[in-house]
């Protein structure tokens, strides 16, 4: 007869600026569920709601509109000429959108699907204070758990997001390493050694400080450059197409703000190890997933000159995945 913690789901949630990820394991199976973390309120209308629930897109009716969430509000929104709204901003929640835990609780609620009837332990992700800045992430994290709380979630914990990359993707050098996730509103940098948290620090230069730029200096709305972003854009070859040119100008920006972030954390941080050995360092997030992006990072880390050695940079093997993967790792190891 099986205990009841072996009963016990296990959930690992990454809580993005840009999606929200969810690996579920139960008894050796896995599933993962994502949605985009963003909604769009387009007019309620009774043969528009049932168009919806036939095409099983998420959405509700509120104050006599209907929330379209999730990855169809990104679609709904460019075909209205809207920009979609956004419960979180770099990295955390969105004190300027009234919606945001209305908005978030549905989302979250979405991926994580019908609760396990034998329970679940859930572990989330939160970001590093931004490089520089104090950063009071104490109401963004216990308001997720509060969520998780009235979803019926009850074991309940959060994981640094950058160490996370590194449970799910440095197993093979015991844990040591950097993990750097590039999400849409922070890039998250974490350095561990044998799994024990060396330093951690984000970047507010993320996905959505790409699109935000680049939109600006286009005059294209920025939800069609996050979308022309996601499906077309690479860092090989030249391009005639100026939304194209001014995606790779901020890319550049934030690749170089990361590390230069590494390169002063390590010079100024009393905490770093003397490793004896090159270490490895994992990219992650949707941010790294453009064509070159790798490549285009390495180069960047090797003209800064870095003064602690990399043995490797390399891509996460499911960099969307990622995140949520190390959380059911942490989860997994309570």
């Amino acid at each position: 007869m099986k205990t009841e913690q072996q009963q016990a789901t296990m959930i690992g949630l990454d809580i993005g600026t840009s999606r929200v990820v969810a690996v579920k394991q139960l008894n050796e199976q896995e599933s993962v569920e994502a949605q985009l973390n963003a909604f769009v309120a387009i007019p309620y209308s009774k043969l528009t709601e049932n168009s919806l629930k036939r095409e099983h897109v998420p959405h509700s009716v509120s104050d006599g509109q209907l929330v379209v969430f999730g990855n169809e509000s990104a679609r709904m929104a460019d075909l209205l000429g809207r920009e979609i709204r956004r419960p979180m901003t770099r990295g955390i929640l969105n004190s300027n959108e009234p919606e945001s835990l209305q908005q978030m609780e549905e989302i979250v609620n979405s991926v994580l699907g019908e609760r396990p009837e034998g329970g679940a332990k859930v572990c989330f992700s939160v970001p590093a204070p931004p490089l520089g800045q104090e950063s009071n992430l104490t109401y963004h994290e216990a308001t997720i758990k509060q969520i998780l709380n009235q979803l019926g979630y009850l074991d309940v914990r959060s994981v640094n997001e950058g160490l996370a990359v590194i449970y799910s993707e440095l197993e093979d050098s015991n844990y040591t390493g950097i993990g750097i996730s590039c999400g849409g509103g922070l890039c998250n940098v974490a350095l561990s050694y044998m799994s024990v948290p060396v330093l951690s620090f984000s970047v507010a230069k993320g996905g959505d400080f790409i699109d935000s730029s680049a939109a600006g200096v286009t005059g294209e709305l920025i939800n069609r450059v996050r979308i022309v972003k996601e499906e077309a854009f690479h860092f090989n070859g030249h391009f005639a197409d100026k939304v194209q040119q001014a995606l790779t100008v901020y890319y550049d920006d934030m690749i170089q703000a990361v590390v230069q972030g590494l390169k002063e954390s390590f010079q100024t941080s009393r905490n770093v190890p003397k490793f004896g050995r090159p270490v490895p360092l994992v990219l992650s997030g949707g941010g790294v997933m453009p064509e070159g992006f790798r490549d285009r990072f390495e180069k960047a880390v090797t003209a800064a000159g870095l003064p602690l050695a990399i043995s490797e940079i390399r891509m996460a093997k499911a960099p969307l995945e990622t995140t949520a993967r190390g959380a059911l790792i942490a989860a997994q190891s309570e």
